[in-house]
């Protein structure tokens, strides 16, 4: 499938993806030491300013999807979800203390929490149904290369500004801005449905019990693949784990709009991301206490049990075909 074949806006947030991930992971990747070295924060306070960020970011997924939903509108979610990190990437080389730092990260985290399930919901509304698939891969691919140009990006500069935190971190916020540039000017929205669903509330029961028992079948596995984060071998494990990526995360979000009725689009993809974060942090609550208990080996015989599991469910789902 052609990249020119596919919408402009998909495209356009192909760009957004990889230009916002490069500019995160070039601050993410020497965050840890900015914080020991520069700031002297302790390793507790570094972890809690992480608990804090992805905790953020779970629990505002669903809603922002769920609003999109009922409002019909997804670019103004988007906007303002890239627009906070955005604003928050100048705080990084301003921070004299944790709490700027933990600020910054509480941004940046609202806002990976509301543009995620809106764009991944208009990337389904302006895509044929037989290249939802291509869609959902090009975004990955390009979030997934802005991921390893990042901390690539990061070290080459700190070896040629003699490790000049400030000065990369105010780099880092190019790419940000550009990002908002892309969806203030190349992404757009179909015209809103003359079908109404309105809801009171942000997520109601009866919106849950639209969604189709596939759609919550597909929740299940996902959540078993986000607990079978760990592998024998550290290097081929990574690897494995990165095939892995490629090959499912474009493929389980275009599953997700296949059964998501159109006006729960949002509702569903909120869902998604939210169960997976939890199923992830569960998976690291998990490992670490079977490594302190039991040791290593069983954490990773656990991570090959969950994986089991989840592709004895996916092959179990698969439609079954007509002979």
């Amino acid at each position: 499938m052609a990249i020119a074949s596919l919408p402009r806006s998909v495209v356009a947030l192909g760009f957004v993806s990889l230009l916002m991930d490069l500019s995160s992971e070039m601050i993410h990747s020497l965050l840890p030491l900015f914080l020991v070295t520069i700031l002297g924060a302790s390793p507790v306070a570094i972890g809690i300013i992480e608990g804090i960020a992805e905790a953020t970011a779970a629990m505002v997924k669903i809603f922002s999807g769920t609003l999109s939903d009922r409002f019909q509108r997804r670019k103004p979610l988007i906007l303002l979800g890239y627009g906070l990190a955005a604003v928050s990437k100048p705080l990084f080389p301003l921070a004299n203390s944790v709490e700027t730092v933990l600020t910054a990260r509480f941004l940046d985290r609202i806002g990976k929490g509301i543009r995620g399930a809106p764009r991944d919901a208009l990337i389904a509304d302006v895509t044929p149904e037989t290249q939802r698939g291509a869609a959902y891969g090009l975004r990955q691919a390009m979030d997934t290369m802005g991921a390893f140009l990042g901390p690539l990006t990061a070290a080459l500069l700190m070896a040629t500004t003699d490790d000049n935190f400030h000065l990369v971190f105010w780099v880092a916020s190019l790419p940000a801005l550009l990002a908002v540039a892309f969806i203030l000017f190349a992404v757009t929205e179909p015209p809103r449905s003359t079908q109404t669903h309105p809801s009171r509330t942000p997520i109601t029961l009866a919106a849950a019990r639209e969604l189709p028992l596939r759609f919550w079948s597909i929740l299940a596995l996902a959540a078993i693949l986000a607990l079978a984060d760990h592998f024998w071998f550290v290097f081929v494990g990574a690897m494995f784990w990165g095939l892995h990526m490629g090959a499912t995360q474009g493929l389980l979000s275009a599953w997700v709009a296949e059964h998501a009725p159109h006006h729960l689009r949002g509702t569903a993809f909120g869902l998604f991301n939210l169960i997976s974060g939890v199923a992830l942090l569960g998976a690291s609550t998990l490992a670490g206490g079977l490594w302190a208990v039991v040791g290593p080996k069983a954490t990773f015989l656990s991570g090959a049990t969950f994986a089991t599991i989840a592709a004895i469910g996916l092959i179990a789902s698969r439609p079954q075909q007509n002979r």
